[in-house]
């Protein structure tokens, strides 16, 4: 016995059995779909995560020659306000002899006006070795120097001695205004 009942032979109509089939398959789905959704929201990050996901920093209260250090996902953030001295030492190298060649406008971003700032250098500060903080106005190049192996950087994050791989990080950062950088 067949539960599809057949209209001039050639055609089969969907019996009662086929329905019950097709709304127990949907409601399995749905019930499947209710249980995983809270699973996976849960991997997503937490509000309180997504708001520290972007700082802003005031550069007004900076003077020439300061930096200061600021928290962002965990890791410090070097802003440092350059001398005429250290922006003119940044650009004074030459590329080819860098280990990871950069020169010193690629590592800025446009200000608020659209003009490249060499004064303002944003820099993640965490030593691209092995993680360790560097330290500021330090090392053989008047940049930074990171005290656990060695890495001496430049007035512009470039790495130039020790074994650190490549030159500090420069995050993602915009200005806002004039003087406020949001990074993030």
């Amino acid at each position: 016995m067949s539960d599809t009942h057949t209209i001039d032979g050639d055609h089969e109509e969907p019996s009662r059995r086929d329905f019950i089939y097709i709304a127990t398959g949907v409601t399995a789905a749905i019930g499947a779909g209710a249980l995983a959704w809270p699973m996976v929201m849960q991997m997503t990050a937490a509000s309180d995560t997504l708001a520290a996901g972007s700082i802003e920093i005031d550069v007004s209260k900076l003077e020439e020659g300061q930096q200061i250090k600021v928290l962002w996902r965990g890791k410090p953030i070097f802003v440092r306000y350059r001398t005429p001295k250290e922006i003119a030492e940044a650009d004074s190298v030459d590329i080819a002899t860098l280990r990871d060649p950069q020169t010193d406008n690629e590592r800025l971003v446009p200000d608020f006006a659209g003009a490249l700032n060499p004064k303002i250098l944003v820099m993640i500060g965490v030593c691209t070795h092995f993680g360790c903080i560097p330290i500021g106005e330090a090392g053989d190049f008047d940049g930074w120097y990171c005290p656990c192996h060695g890495s001496h950087y430049d007035t512009s994050g470039r790495i130039r001695k020790g074994p650190a791989p490549k030159n500090l990080v420069i995050p993602e950062y915009a200005y806002i205004s004039d003087t406020v950088i949001k990074v993030g």
